[in-house]
C-alpha cells in the first residue's frame, strides 16, 4: 500500500501547508519591551536558517520567541508553528511530540522523522522549538535532519543552552532594561525602562489602583534593578505588593539578597537573584504549605484538584490539602489555568526544578513519583472500565489535559522495572500497584485515547517499552492484549504484514492458557486486517468466529467492533441485507448505553455502505449524525473517513463544487489523523474513482480551486460546511482571526490619538491624570509593536475599514 498519498491522486498529494496562520497560543498577559531582541532575531532568520533563544530560567525565551514567530508570520508561506517541548522528558518521542503537535500526516514505511522531513521539504516555514534544554542533543539531530533536507524552513528554537546545531545562531536573551541606581532619571522617566513598565503592568493586574507617584516612582527603579530585570523575578516579587508597600517590598529584598548572596558566588548574579527570591518566597510558607510544593513539582503540566490531594499527602484531611494548594495560589507558586472546566494548576518550570530539588534533598521524591503513578494508573483504570457509557466525551477531555501526566506516569513505571515497595501498598482510593503487568494494561487501555487523537506512533512506542518490562512468559494475558492493540496500530499505519507478525508472536503467548477473549480480539484483528486487505471472505470467517465469543462472554466493545466489520464485510461481499441488520444490531446496543463512540463508527459504516450501493440521498443522515458525534469526541480518523465518503455522496448527487470541497476538507482531516484512505484497500480504490470522477466533473482548475479551498479550511470550518450548519457571523469569524489585544480603555485612547489629541487633551476630556494616559500610550506602542502614534491612527483607520464602518 501507498500510505504517502490521499488516494494516489495528484490533486490530493501536493505537499502545500495546510495553514490558515499556524498553531501559534494567544498572549494572554501584555508583551513588554524587547523591540531590540526582536529585531536582531529577526535579522538572525534572516542570515541563519537556525537561531536559538538563549538565557537563564525565567527571561523571557518563549515569549520573545513566540513574538517574533507572530511578527514574522507573514513572510512565510506556510506560516509559523510552535511544538511545545517542556513536559516532554522522552528524547525518543521528540519527533513524534513535532509529529502529533503539527498534526503531520504519518505513513507506512517511514519513521515520524521521515514524515517531518515529507511535510516540511517543500514547504516555506518557521518552526519554533520551546524549552529544549532537557532535549538538547535530540533536538540538534532533528534540527539538523530538516535543515539539511528542508530548503525552506527555518527553526527558532529556546534553550537554556546552544543545540550545537549545524549553522545556528544563538542570541542571549538579555535582562529587560533597568535605570542605574546611582544615577536615577527624573520620576516621569521611568516608562522608558521596559523592566519598570512590565512591573507596573503586573502591579495593576494584582492591585488595579496602582499608580506611580513621584514618591515611590525612584523605588521602582530601583526594586527593578535589584530584580536584574528578570521577568519571573519581577512577576514573583510583584506579589508581595498585596501586603507591602513598595518600600518595604524593597528594603526585604536587600535583606534577602544580603543574606543569601555569600554562599553562591560561583553563581551568575542574574541566577543569584532569581533563586534568593524562590528562596524567598519558599521561606514565606509554612512548612505545609513548602512540602505541598514540594510533592506537586512531580506533575508534568497541568493537574486537578483530586490529583494534587492525593500526592501533597493521601492520608491527611482533604480540606486540609485543598487549603494548601489554594494557599500556593495565592502567593503565586502554583498558577490557575485559564479555563472554563474545573480547576486545573500548573507549577512554572523554573519553581518546579526548585521543589524537586527540594523534594529530593528530603528523601521523598520516591514515594511522591509513586504516588503519582498510582493516581494515574488509578485514572485510567476507570477510563477504562467507564468507557462504554455516556461520559466518553468527557473522559476524552480529561485524558487530553493530563496526556503530560499520564506520559510521566508510563516513563516512570517503565524505567522503575520491577514493582517498588511503595507501589505495592497502594492505598484503598487507587488500590494500583504498578507491575509489569499494570504497565501494559494502562499502555493498552490508553490505545483508545491515542487513535482517537491519531497518535499512532506514540501508542506503539509505549506498548513496544511496557512489553520490554516482561519476558514471554510472564503476564500472557496482559501481553496478548497489548500485542493486539499494537498490531492494531500497525494497520493504521497500513502494515497489513507487520500487524499479522504481531498478531502471530500474541497467539503464541497464549499457547497453554485457557484466555477465550483474549483469543477472540487476537482472531477479530485478524479478521480487520484481512478486510484491510481487500479479502471480504477471510475476514466473515474470522470475524464471525470471533463474534460469537464475544456474545457468548457478553464482552460488549468487542461485540460492537466486531459487528461493525462483519456488517462491512458481509455486504462488500454482496450481502449488503444482512451487513446492514448487523450494523442496526451495533446501534441498538450503543442506544441502550448512551454510547457515543462506537455509535459513531456504525453510522459511518450505514452511510459508507448506502453511498456505494449508489443511495447517497439515503447516506447522507447517517454520514452526518456520526460527524456530529466524532466532533464530539474529535475522533480524527473517523471525521476524516467521513468526510471523504461525504463527498462521494455529493459527487453521487451531482453537487461536484461541493463533493471537491469536501475530498479537500478530508484532505485535511487525514493529516490531521496521521493516516490516509489508502489504510483499506476497498476504500481507498472508491476514493479514486469518486474524487477523479469529481475533478473530470469540474475540469482541472475548478476542482482545484474548490479542493484547495476545503483544504485550507480550519477544522470547526469545515465540519460545519459538511452539515451543512449556518456558518458564525462575520464578526465572530473576524473576532477570532484578528483577537482585539486591546483594553476598552486602551482602544478609547487609540481613537482619541488617531484624531489627533495629545495627552494632555486626552487627559482632560477623559478626567483622568496626564499621567495614566501616558502609560496607556506606551501599553498601546508596546500590544501594537509601534514605535509611533502615526501607527496607532493606522491601525484605527484600519480597524474602521474591517468593521466597515
Amino acid at each position: 500500500m501507498n500510505g504517502g498519498t490521499l488516494g494516489g491522486v495528484d490533486s490530493t498529494a501536493r505537499a502545500r501547508s495546510r495553514a490558515a496562520g499556524g498553531n501559534l497560543p494567544a498572549e494572554v498577559t501584555s508583551f513588554v519591551g524587547r523591540r531590540r531582541e526582536i529585531t536582531l532575531t529577526k535579522r538572525l532568520l534572516a542570515e541563519s536558517r537556525v537561531v536559538t533563544l538563549t538565557g537563564p530560567g525565567g527571561i523571557g525565551k518563549s515569549r520573545l520567541a513566540l513574538r517574533v514567530a507572530a511578527n514574522m508570520s507573514r513572510s512565510f508561506r506556510d506560516k509559523t508553528w510552535q511544538v511545545e517541548l517542556g513536559e516532554l522528558h522522552d528524547p525518543d518521542l521528540v519527533a513524534t511530540a513535532v509529529v502529533e503537535q503539527l498534526n503531520v500526516a504519518e505513513t507506512s514505511t517511514g519513521t515520524e522523522l521521515d514524515n517531518l522531513v515529507e511535510h516540511f521539504r517543500e514547504r516555506e516555514a518557521l518552526l519554533v522549538l520551546d524549552n529544549c534544554e532537557h532535549l538538547v542533543q535530540a533536538c540538534a539531530e532533528l534540527v539538523d535532519t530538516l535543515i539539511r533536507s528542508c530548503p525552506g524552513l527555518r527553526v527558532l528554537a529556546t534553550s537554556r543552552q546552544s543545540l550545537g546545531a549545524a549553522g545556528e545562531s544563538t542570541l542571549i536573551v538579555p535582562p529587560l532594561q533597568t535605570p542605574d541606581p546611582e544615577q536615577l532619571p527624573a520620576a516621569e522617566a521611568y516608562e522608558q525602562y521596559a523592566a519598570v513598565r512590565l512591573f507596573l503592568d503586573r502591579a495593576r493586574a494584582v492591585l488595579p489602583e496602582f499608580e506611580v507617584t513621584p514618591d515611590n516612582a525612584p523605588v521602582l527603579m530601583r526594586l527593578c534593578h535589584r530584580l536584574d530585570g528578570n521577568p519571573l523575578a519581577i512577576e514573583l516579587a510583584v506579589v508581595r505588593l498585596r501586603s507591602l508597600a513598595p518600600r518595604q517590598l524593597e528594603e526585604r529584598l536587600d535583606e534577602r539578597y544580603e543574606l543569601l548572596s555569600g554562599g553562591r558566588t560561583g553563581a551568575p548574579q542574574r541566577q543569584q537573584t532569581l533563586r534568593a527570591l524562590i528562596d524567598w518566597s519558599y521561606d514565606l510558607c509554612t512548612e505545609s504549605e513548602r512540602r505541598a510544593w514540594a510533592h506537586v513539582s512531580v506533575f508534568s503540566g497541568s493537574f486537578d484538584l483530586e490529583a494534587a490531594e492525593y500526592v501533597i499527602d493521601g492520608t491527611a484531611e482533604r480540606s486540609r490539602a485543598a487549603s494548601l494548594v489554594h494557599a500556593l495560589v495565592d502567593k503565586s507558586i502554583l498558577l490557575r489555568e485559564r479555563d472554563d472546566g474545573p480547576s486545573r494548576f500548573v507549577l512554572p518550570h523554573t519553581l518546579r526544578e526548585y521543589g524537586l530539588e527540594k523534594l529530593w534533598a528530603a528523601g521523598d521524591l520516591p514515594k511522591a513519583e509513586a504516588r503519582h503513578r498510582q493516581w494515574y494508573v488509578s485514572t485510567v483504570r476507570r477510563f477504562a472500565a467507564e468507557w462504554m457509557g455516556a461520559e466518553q466525551v468527557e473522559w476524552v477531555r480529561r485524558l487530553r489535559v493530563e496526556q503530560a501526566n499520564l506520559r510521566a506516569a508510563l516513563r516512570s513505571m517503565t524505567e522503575h522495572g520491577e514493582e517498588s515497595s511503595e507501589d505495592q501498598h497502594a492505598d484503598e482510593r487507587t488500590s494500583a500497584p504498578h507491575g509489569p503487568a499494570v504497565a501494559l494494561r494502562m499502555a493498552t487501555a490508553l490505545g483508545r485515547y491515542w487513535q482517537l487523537r491519531g497518535a499512532h506512533s506514540e501508542a506503539r512506542y509505549w506498548l513496544d517499552r511496557t512489553l520490554a518490562l516482561t519476558g514471554t512468559r510472564q503476564a500472557p494475558r496482559e501481553r496478548a492484549a497489548a500485542l493486539a492493540s499494537s498490531a492494531w496500530f500497525t494497520l493504521l499505519h497500513g502494515d497489513v504484514s507487520g500487524a499479522r507478525g504481531s498478531l502471530d508472536t500474541a497467539a503464541a503467548t497464549l499457547e497453554g492458557h485457557d484466555a477465550p477473549l483474549e483469543r477472540a480480539h487476537l482472531t477479530r484483528t485478524y479478521g480487520m486486517a484481512a478486510l484491510f486487505d481487500n479479502d471480504a471472505a477471510s475476514a466473515i470467517r474470522l470475524l464471525e468466529t470471533a463474534l460469537e465469543v464475544f456474545r457468548r462472554g457478553a464482552e460488549k466493545e468487542g461485540e460492537l467492533f466486531t459487528l461493525i466489520g462483519l456488517g462491512v464485510a458481509r455486504a462488500v461481499n454482496g450481502n449488503e441485507r444482512d451487513g446492514l441488520e448487523l450494523l442496526d444490531d451495533a446501534l441498538a446496543i450503543t442506544t441502550g448505553r448512551g454510547e457515543v463512540y462506537w455509535r459513531s463508527w456504525t453510522l459511518w459504516a450505514i452511510g459508507y455502505l448506502k453511498t456505494i450501493t449508489d443511495k447517497p440521498d439515503r447516506a447522507e443522515p447517517a454520514l452526518k449524525e456520526a460527524l456530529n458525534l466524532q466532533r464530539r469526541l474529535d475522533n480524527r480518523l473517523a471525521i476524516a473517513f467521513t468526510l471523504d465518503t461525504l463527498a462521494w455522496a455529493a459527487h453521487l448527487r451531482g453537487n461536484d463544487k461541493r463533493a471537491a470541497r469536501l475530498f479537500g476538507a478530508a484532505g485535511g482531516a487525514w493529516e490531521s489523523a496521521h493516516s490516509t484512505p489508502n489504510l483499506y484497500v476497498e476504500f481507498a480504490e472508491q476514493h479514486r474513482a469518486q474524487l477523479v470522477a469529481t475533478r473530470e466533473a469540474l475540469g482541472e482548475d475548478t476542482y482545484n480551486e474548490s479542493f484547495d479551498r476545503g483544504y485550507h479550511w480550519q477544522h470547526d470550518t469545515a465540519i460545519d460546511f459538511a452539515l451543512e450548519t449556518k456558518q458564525r457571523s462575520r464578526e465572530t469569524q473576524r473576532e477570532n482571526v484578528h483577537p482585539m489585544p486591546l483594553t476598552s480603555r486602551e482602544r478609547e485612547i487609540a481613537q482619541l490619538v488617531a484624531q489627533g489629541r495629545t495627552n494632555k487633551e486626552i487627559a482632560e476630556q477623559l478626567v483622568i491624570a496626564l499621567r495614566t494616559v501616558e502609560g496607556h500610550v506606551q501599553h498601546i506602542l508596546t500590544k501594537l509593536d509601534f514605535t509611533s502614534r502615526a501607527q496607532i491612527a493606522g491601525w484605527v483607520a484600519g480597524m474602521r475599514s474591517e468593521q466597515g464602518e
